[in-house]
C-alpha cells in the first residue's frame, strides 16, 4: 500500500482521514546519478580480467546496462485495473488496461489497483454469511445499529454498503485505510438521514427512501474528500424496533392493522349503500316532478278545453247544448249493454244486437291462430 511509505505529519496537506494530498509516494531523497554511475564502473572493472578496461568498453557496458534498466519500465495493466504512474513520487498519469511505459525504479513507480471489484462494508452487524458448526456466526453490534429517529424514538438498523474505486490516484493518495473511511462515512450519513425520519416510516414504508438519501449523502461526503470511491448500493438488512420493545411494537402494529381493516370495511359498506340510497332518492324526486308536471298540464288542458267549449257556446248555444248532450249520451251508453225494441215491427218487437266490435276482435284472433 502506498501509504506505508508516507511520512505523515500534522499540517502537511493531509486529507480528512490523515492521508496526504497526493504528493510523493515516500520520504526517500532522490537518487544520486553520479554515484550510481561510479559504483557501476567499479563493478564492471571488478568483472573484467586484469582489473581494467578501455574507456570505450566501459562506456558500452554502461549504455547496455542503461538500456536494460530502461527496458524494465514497461508494465501491463490487466482488465479491471487502473494504472497510476509516479515519477519521483508524483503522480504523472493514469493508464487504462493495456501495455504502457514509465521510468523504472527508483525514479518511477506504478500501482495497479483493481477498480472493477465491488467491495462491501457491514454496519450494525458482523459475520454475515459465515456458518460455524451449522449455526450462523452473525453478530449484532448495537453501538453501530441503534439510531435515534426524528420523533425521538430508537430504531435498530443494520445495513450494508457496496462500493468500488472510480479514481485510482485519489483512492491511493488522498485517504488512509479506505474501508474504515467508508464505514465511518456510512454510519454518519445513515444517522443523519434517520434523524430526519419518523419512526413509523423508518421501520415500514420509508426504507427505500432512507437507502437513496444515505447513498446520495455518502457520495457527496466522499467526493468532498476526493476519495476516488463510488458508492454503488446502500442496502438495509434490518430496520426494527429494539428487541426490548419489539413485542409491544408488534401489538401496536396489529392494532393499527385491525383499525385500518375495520375502517376499510366501513368505507366499503358506505360506498355500497350511499349510492343506492341516493339513486332511490333521485328516482322519487323525478317521479314527483313528473307527477306534478302531468297534473299541471292536465289541468291546463281541461281549462283550455272548457274555455274552447265556452267560446263555442257563446257563439251557438243551442248547437253546443245538443253536441254536449250527444257526447254525454255516447259516454254513458258506450259501455252499457243495449237492447233495441221496435214497437212498430210487430212480433216481439226485440231487435237482436250484433256486437260488431267483439266479432271483429274474434276474427282477428282466429287469423293470428291460423297464421301460427
Amino acid at each position: 500500500m502506498p501509504w506505508s511509505n508516507q511520512s505523515g505529519g500534522g499540517d502537511n496537506g493531509q486529507g480528512p482521514w490523515g492521508g496526504g494530498g497526493g504528493g510523493g509516494a515516500g520520504g526517500r531523497p532522490p537518487p544520486d546519478i553520479e554515484d550510481m554511475l561510479r559504483k557501476g564502473q567499479e563493478r564492471v572493472r571488478g568483472l573484467i580480467p586484469g582489473g581494467g578496461a578501455s574507456p570505450k568498453i566501459i562506456m558500452l557496458l554502461v549504455v547496455v546496462a542503461a538500456l536494460l534498466w530502461l527496458a524494465t519500465g514497461f508494465y501491463r495493466v490487466q482488465p479491471g485495473q487502473q494504472g497510476v504512474a509516479l515519477i519521483f513520487g508524483k503522480v504523472v498519469k493514469s493508464t487504462p488496461p493495456g501495455l504502457d511505459y514509465n521510468l523504472p525504479a527508483p525514479i518511477g513507480e506504478v500501482f495497479t489497483p483493481q477498480v472493477d471489484l465491488s467491495r462491501r462494508v457491514d454496519i450494525g452487524f458482523r459475520g454475515a454469511g459465515e456458518v460455524s458448526r451449522g449455526r450462523s456466526t452473525e453478530r449484532d453490534v448495537l453501538e453501530e445499529s441503534l439510531m435515534l429517529t426524528g420523533d425521538q424514538n430508537i430504531v435498530d438498523m443494520d445495513f450494508t454498503v457496496f462500493w468500488k474505486i472510480n479514481s485510482a490516484s485519489d483512492y491511493l493518495f488522498n485517504i488512509r485505510v479506505p474501508e474504515n473511511t467508508v464505514k465511518v462515512v456510512a454510519e454518519s450519513a445513515m444517522r443523519e438521514v434517520v434523524g430526519q425520519t419518523r419512526f413509523d416510516l423508518a421501520v415500514t414504508t420509508g426504507r427505500e427512501d432512507i437507502q437513496d438519501k444515505t447513498k446520495a449523502l455518502m457520495q457527496t461526503i466522499l467526493d468532498q474528500y476526493k476519495s476516488g470511491i463510488e458508492i454503488t448500493t446502500v442496502q438495509l438488512q434490518k430496520s426494527d424496533p429494539p428487541s426490548e420493545v419489539i413485542d409491544a411494537f408488534n401489538d401496536v402494529q396489529r392494532a393499527r392493522q385491525d383499525r385500518d381493516r375495520l375502517r376499510n370495511e366501513a368505507e366499503a359498506y358506505a360506498n355500497s349503500i350511499v349510492p343506492v340510497a341516493r339513486g332511490l332518492a333521485e328516482k322519487d324526486i323525478q317521479q314527483a316532478q313528473g307527477y306534478r308536471e302531468r297534473q299541471i298540464q292536465e289541468a291546463k288542458g281541461e281549462a283550455d278545453r272548457f274555455l274552447s267549449v265556452y267560446d263555442a257556446y257563446k257563439v251557438a248555444p243551442e248547437v253546443t247544448r245538443r253536441r254536449m248532450y250527444l257526447e254525454t249520451l255516447g259516454e254513458v251508453l258506450g259501455s252499457a249493454r243495449k237492447v233495441i225494441i221496435d214497437q212498430k215491427g210487430g212480433g216481439t218487437g226485440v231487435v237482436p244486437y250484433l256486437p260488431l266490435p267483439e266479432i271483429q276482435k274474434r276474427q282477428e284472433q282466429d287469423k293470428k291462430e291460423s297464421g301460427n
